[in-house]
C-alpha cells in the first residue's frame, strides 16, 4: 500500500522539480532576448535623438487634451484601419532602418508629404509609433522628424499592443 502511494507522489515531487528547473532555465533565456531588445531601443532612441513615452503617460497627454500630433507608422489596411490610436493620423515607415529616404518604402510618399503632415511648427509634440517595441517604423519615423528640426519628437515605443495591453480606447476607420 505505502508503495502505491509512494511512488506516485514521489514521480509528481520529480516533474514538479524538473519543470521548475527547466522554467528557470526559460525565464533567464528570455531575460536574454529582453535585454537584446532594451538596449537595441536604447541605442535607437540616441542615434534618434528623440523621447520615449510610454502608454499611460500618452493617455494622461491625450485626456489633459495636450496639442499633439499622434502618428500611426503601420500599415493602411492591415493595421491603421483596424485600430489606432485615438486622433492618430497615419504614415508609413519601412520596419528596416532607412538612412535615406525611399518612396518606394512609405508607399510612395515623399519627404515633402511628411513635412505637411508634421507641419510648420517646429516647437509642436510629435509622438510616433508602430506595432511594438521591436518594429523600427516608429524609430523610422521619429528620427526623420529630428533631421526635419522638430523639437519635441516622442517615440511611443510599445506602440498599439502597449496601448490595446494597456486596455485604452482605440479607433477604427469605417
Amino acid at each position: 500500500m505505502l508503495k502505491k502511494v509512494l511512488l506516485p507522489v514521489l514521480a509528481i515531487m520529480l516533474a514538479v522539480a524538473t519543470a521548475d528547473a527547466s522554467l528557470f532555465k526559460n525565464k533567464f533565456e528570455k531575460e536574454v532576448a529582453t535585454e537584446a531588445v532594451a538596449v537595441k531601443l536604447a541605442r535607437e532612441t540616441v542615434r534618434g535623438g528623440y523621447r520615449l513615452v510610454t502608454a499611460a503617460e500618452l493617455k494622461s497627454w491625450i485626456d489633459q487634451k495636450k496639442p499633439l500630433l499622434i502618428i500611426d507608422t503601420m500599415p493602411y489596411e492591415a493595421s491603421y484601419k483596424k485600430g489606432h490610436v485615438p486622433g492618430a493620423r497615419q504614415f508609413l515607415f519601412p520596419v528596416k532602418e532607412m538612412k535615406t529616404w525611399d518612396s518606394s518604402r512609405t508607399a510612395g510618399k515623399s519627404m515633402e508629404d511628411f513635412k505637411n503632415l508634421l507641419g510648420k511648427d517646429k516647437n509642436r509634440t510629435i509622438v510616433i509609433y508602430c506595432g511594438f517595441v521591436k518594429c523600427g517604423r516608429s524609430h523610422n519615423g521619429a528620427a526623420r522628424a529630428v533631421k526635419l528640426g522638430y523639437k519635441n519628437v516622442y517615440r511611443f515605443a510599445g506602440g498599439i499592443y502597449a496601448w490595446k495591453g494597456a486596455g485604452f480606447p482605440v479607433e477604427k476607420v469605417k
